[in-house]
C-alpha cells in the first residue's frame, strides 16, 4: 500500500508538470483566477490539508482552477477541559490537480499533573488527485478522488522536564517521526446542497503523532477509516459532522476515535470561519477522562 501510493505520487506529479510545460500552461498560471465554487476548496483540516476540520478530503486547497493555483493560510485553536491545541500552516493548491501543505501543531496541558506539558509537531503533507471531479461530474456517481501523505516530525516533549520526560519513546512511543498515506474519496450533489467524504488512512500515529508513531501494544500500519458530511445551506454557509477512527498503540494513552459537529462560513472566497464541537476521546492515563470542547479555526487566502 504505501509503496504504492508513493508511485501514484510520484508519476502523476512528474506527469503533471511534463504537462504544463508542453502546453505552457505555466505561463497562464501567473495570476489566481479564483475560478472555483465558494466552499469547493474546504477549510484547512487540523494536520495541514484542505477539507473539514478532523480529516482530508479529495478537494484541492485554494480556488484556482485546472489553469491556475491557490494558496492559503490557516489558523485553528481547539480547546479541552485539560488540553488545548493550536495548528497554524500554509497550503498551497496548483492546477486544481496537486497540494502541498506545511502545518505546526502546538499542544499544550492546563491540569496537573500536565499542566506545564508543551509538545511540537511539525507537518509536510502532499495530495494528488487522480480521478474524478467534485463538481463537474455531477451526471455520475464517480466522485472525485485524491492520495496524500503527510510526514510528520515530533519536536520533544516539553515541560515535564523535572520528571525526566523529553521525548515521545519514554511514554512508550518506538519513533518520534511518521507518514500517514491516505486515499479520499470526495463527492458533492450540488442539487442536494451535500458533500460525502470517505477517507482511508494508513497511520502508525499516537493522537495524530503528538504522542510519537508506533507503541508498546502495537508497531505496524492500521488502515482507518474516517468520514465527513457537509450540508450547504446556502453559498456562504455549511453545518456537518465528522467522525475519525484512531490506532491504540500506547499502553499509557487509551487513545478514543474523534469526532465533532461544525458550521463554516464563507463571507468571501478569501475568507473562511469554522467553528465546531469536538470529542477527543481520553488523552494519556494521567487524566483520564473524555475530552471535549470547542474548536475555531480561520483561513484566508485565493
Amino acid at each position: 500500500m504505501m509503496q504504492t501510493t508513493k508511485k501514484i505520487l510520484a508519476t502523476v506529479v512528474f506527469g503533471s508538470c511534463t504537462a504544463w510545460s508542453q502546453t505552457g500552461l505555466a505561463q497562464d498560471m501567473l495570476k489566481p483566477d479564483m475560478g472555483k465554487l465558494t466552499a469547493t476548496g474546504g477549510v484547512s483540516q487540523l494536520e495541514g490539508a484542505g477539507g473539514g476540520g478532523l480529516t482530508p478530503w479529495a478537494l484541492i486547497t485554494g480556488y484556482g482552477t485546472r489553469d491556475s493555483y491557490g494558496a492559503n493560510a490557516h489558523l485553528t485553536q481547539v480547546n479541552t477541559q485539560d488540553y488545548s491545541l493550536k495548528t497554524y500552516g500554509v497550503a498551497v493548491g496548483i492546477a486544481d490537480r496537486v497540494e502541498l501543505s506545511l502545518a505546526t501543531q502546538e499542544f499544550t496541558g492546563s491540569l496537573a499533573p500536565l499542566n506545564a506539558l508543551n509538545i511540537k509537531q511539525d507537518i509536510f503533507g502532499i495530495k494528488v488527485k487522480v480521478a474524478g471531479d467534485a463538481v463537474y461530474d455531477q451526471d455520475s456517481w464517480m466522485p472525485q478522488i485524491a492520495v496524500g501523505a503527510m510526514a510528520k516530525r515530533n519536536k520533544g516533549i516539553g515541560g515535564l522536564g523535572a520528571l525526566g520526560v523529553t521525548n515521545v519513546k519514554q511514554l512508550g512511543a518506538k519513533d518520534d517521526r511518521g507518514v500517514d498515506y491516505y486515499v479520499s474519496a470526495t463527492k458533492i450533489l450540488l442539487e442536494q446542497s451535500l458533500l460525502l467524504n470517505g477517507t482511508v488512512r494508513m497511520t502508525k500515529a499516537n493522537q495524530m503523532g503528538i504522542l510519537g508513531f508506533g507503541g508498546d501494544k502495537k508497531d505496524s500500519y492500521q488502515a482507518k477509516l474516517e468520514t465527513s458530511v457537509a450540508y450547504l445551506i446556502n453559498r456562504k454557509l455549511a453545518v456537518g459532522a465528522e467522525y475519525r477512527m484512531k490506532p491504540r498503540n500506547l499502553g499509557v494513552d487509551n487513545e478514543k476515535d474523534y469526532y465533532d459537529v461544525f458550521v463554516a462560513w464563507f463571507p468571501t472566497k478569501n475568507v473562511s470561519v469554522t467553528a465546531a464541537y469536538a470529542t477527543l476521546g481520553d488523552i494519556t492515563v494521567f487524566n483520564p477522562k473524555n475530552q471535549r470542547g470547542w474548536y475555531l479555526s480561520v483561513q484566508a487566502g485565493f
